[in-house]
């Protein structure tokens, strides 16, 4: 196949609030589709322009929700934003940082958990800071206990009120060490972005070494920060006095990639993803192989399709280097069309399997054991909270009503109906906005066949 073109006429529209979609599925989805900055790091970053004392531009940054929620508390806390040079850049003049009252912060956060990041640069740069009660997609507990506790261990004093946490530095923040329980991202974000301006080293064990981790350290850097790491999950922080703005292009956003992948492997179709690449993808291309799949990495991107007809695989969600738990829910739904038993252990979350219910309702043979599954070889160590998913097929999928239950539950519902005969109504849509850049318009340019019907 020949690479496809750039399609200049694609609206840039976001899928509008209480959207419901009839989709006619049966179709291959075939074509284009081009992935920009990923989610999990361009709103970090955006966090990391506080750091900064001159102006700072973000490049590649997508046109998602999520990515206006944290515009608007930048904005409320004194940031100038404005558009940069070139399409989908960003820049934040951070001059005028100010305190915001809790009722803003709480009008823009909506259902976001971004704004526990914002803690530590606003203790560096205000002394105090405040998040209200935190939302996010209802996949698991999810704690901020990690957050806290790292906060309380730099200096934070750390007040919970009946609408919120107020946090206060009256003695400055100081380097610490740190051990994480768990290599969670947004603890490893929240230490590196209060640990470049804190007073002396602090060491990180037990960090996450995810890409957009890696790309979130390389921003800092630019900005003057100090920070190296070691092979096993140590990460080393020297706090300077000063950060300077940076100019950064965020790195592709992975999880897009892969969710079009699965839907060119669930609808037999094939889907170029521009600005994929390979070394970040690499544990996913592996599986997406042995299911069947094949794909062909170009200067400019990767194609997926089928090549042959689908086999069963045995999956373990881990943190990076391993099976990312963002991927395994579109994947199910190309699992359900394999000849065969396979068997998918989440680690990571323990309510990630929710969505399973629809494609249940649409045919497809998934269980699921809420406590895991005891027997059978291993590579990533039990955890206490982990689920299992055996999906034997292939079952045909058929039509039926959806409501969305999360962003990637909520995709791999889109997907399912595409793959199923009839017609699905599926509703709650807009939440695809949060992590998915012009969705409906880049299905349409992918051939599927659906209307929004409200």
């Amino acid at each position: 196949m020949t690479t496809p073109p750039r399609d200049a006429a694609v609206d840039l529209a976001p899928v509008p609030a209480g959207s419901v979609l009839a989709i006619r599925g049966g179709r291959p989805l075939r074509g284009r589709v081009d992935v920009k900055g990923a989610k999990n790091l361009a709103t970090k970053a955006m966090v990391a322009a506080l750091l900064g004392e001159t102006t700072s531009i973000l490049r590649d940054v997508p046109d998602i929700s999520d990515v206006a929620v944290v515009r608007s508390l930048l904005e409320v806390h004194g940031v100038n934003v404005s558009e940069g040079d070139e399409p989908g850049s960003m820049v934040f003049d951070p001059s005028e940082v100010e305190s915001a009252h809790f009722e803003e912060i709480d009008a823009h956060a909506g259902a976001s958990r971004i704004p526990i990041l914002f803690c530590g640069p606003l203790l560096h740069r205000l002394g105090q800071a405040f998040i209200p009660d935190l939302g996010g997609c209802r996949i698991g507990d999810r704690p901020i206990d990690f957050h806290l506790d790292a906060l309380r261990k730099f200096g934070a004093v750390v007040e919970k009120q009946p609408n919120g946490i107020r946090l206060s530095a009256p003695n400055g923040l100081k380097g610490a060490n740190i051990h994480l329980p768990y290599p969670s991202v947004g603890a490893t974000e929240q230490v590196l972005l209060t640990a470049v301006r804190a007073e002396g080293t602090t060491e990180l064990r037990n960090a996450a070494i995810e890409p957009e981790i890696m790309d979130l350290i390389a921003l800092l850097q630019k900005m003057g920060a100090i920070i190296s790491y070691e092979p096993n999950r140590v990460i080393f922080i020297e706090g300077v006095d000063e950060l300077r703005g940076y100019d950064h292009r965020c790195i592709f956003d992975r999880n897009e990639a892969a969710s079009w992948a699965c839907a060119a492997l669930a609808t037999d179709g094939e889907i170029f993803v521009g600005g994929a690449k390979q070394q970040e993808m690499l544990t996913f291309l592996n599986v997406f192989r042995k299911a069947g799949g094949w794909f062909d990495v170009q200067e400019d991107g990767i194609l997926f399709r089928r090549d042959t007809a689908l086999k069963p695989v045995t999956v373990e969600t881990d943190v990076h280097p391993g099976f990312m738990t963002d991927w395994q829910q579109p994947l199910i739904v190309a699992l359900t069309q394999a000849k065969g038993r396979s068997i998918v252990h989440e680690t990571v979350y323990e309510n990630r399997f929710g969505f399973t219910d629809a494609l249940v309702k649409m045919g497809a043979d998934i269980e699921v054991h809420p406590h895991g599954l005891q027997n059978g070889p291993r590579r990533v160590a039990r955890r206490e909270l982990e689920q299992a998913a055996v999906i034997t097929g292939p079952t045909p999928l058929r039509a039926a009503d959806i409501v969305v239950p999360d962003l990637r539950g909520g995709y791999s519902h889109v997907i399912a109906a595409l793959t199923a005969e009839g017609e699905s109504q599926v509703s709650g849509v807009d939440i695809l906005s949060r992590g998915y850049e012009k969705f409906l318009e880049k299905l349409r340019a992918l051939g599927a066949d659906f209307d929004v019907v409200r």
